[in-house]
């Protein structure tokens, strides 16, 4: 019996990284950050700086709800906001899901590298009831692109300057950014394997999430 094979699609398993599990010790995850547009090139020049206090204390505050991080800053216009994606290595994470949790503050001080309060948790400030996360160590945090930025020159610009940092020109404080595959857009660690399909000869990605021939 014969198999015609043109192409296929992907299936993600959302479950692993959606916001509503649990990061697990030594993960890698894609998260999000919202700042002012006016400091973003800072971070991706120097990297991030631990805020000296907030929710869960002391720490760089970051989400995998892209939505939430679009809410920040707060109080200004949203052609003021940009969202920076992250690759972040969340080491031991602490679960804070109540209000006055006996480690809200005083995590990092336990030996948790992350704090990471879950989606309709039981503190009372987060009214949108979404995820939360606080890293302790700004170097565990990585700039690897822009994910929401409505002023397109200046997102131009930020994308330009995260693919300078990938020469090794930027600060020790976040890791080299790899350039993204051409084929799949997906970060490009190691090259990834190219090669041509057998039925339609376009270029193609292991790594990309669907492909369909050419007729």
């Amino acid at each position: 019996m014969s198999i015609t094979f043109s192409g296929w699609e992907a299936q993600t398993d959302r479950t692993h990284l959606s916001s509503g599990s649990k990061p697990e010790r030594g993960g890698r995850y894609t998260m999000y950050h919202g700042t002012h547009i006016s400091i973003a090139k800072n971070i991706i020049k120097g990297g991030f700086q631990r805020s000296k206090g907030g929710l869960l204390g002391a720490g760089v505050y970051v989400s995998r709800n892209i939505d939430k991080a679009k809410c920040y800053p707060l109080n200004v216009e949203k052609k003021q906001r940009v969202v920076l994606k992250l690759k972040v290595q969340v080491g031991k994470v602490k679960k804070i899901d109540c209000d006055n949790h006996p480690l809200q503050k005083t995590w990092s001080q336990n030996g948790y590298d992350t704090a990471w309060v879950p989606p309709h948790s039981n503190i009372a400030s987060i009214k949108s009831g979404r995820e939360e996360d606080c890293v302790w160590d700004p170097k565990r945090i990585a700039v690897v692109g822009i994910a929401y930025c409505l002023n397109d020159v200046a997102k131009r610009e930020l994308i330009q300057l995260i693919d300078r940092q990938a020469t090794g020109a930027g600060s020790d404080a976040q890791a080299p950014h790899k350039p993204n595959c051409t084929v799949c857009g997906k970060e490009n660690v190691t090259p990834h394997p190219l090669q041509a399909c057998w039925k339609c000869s376009e270029t193609i990605c292991p790594f990309q999430d669907s492909h369909k021939c050419r007729n």
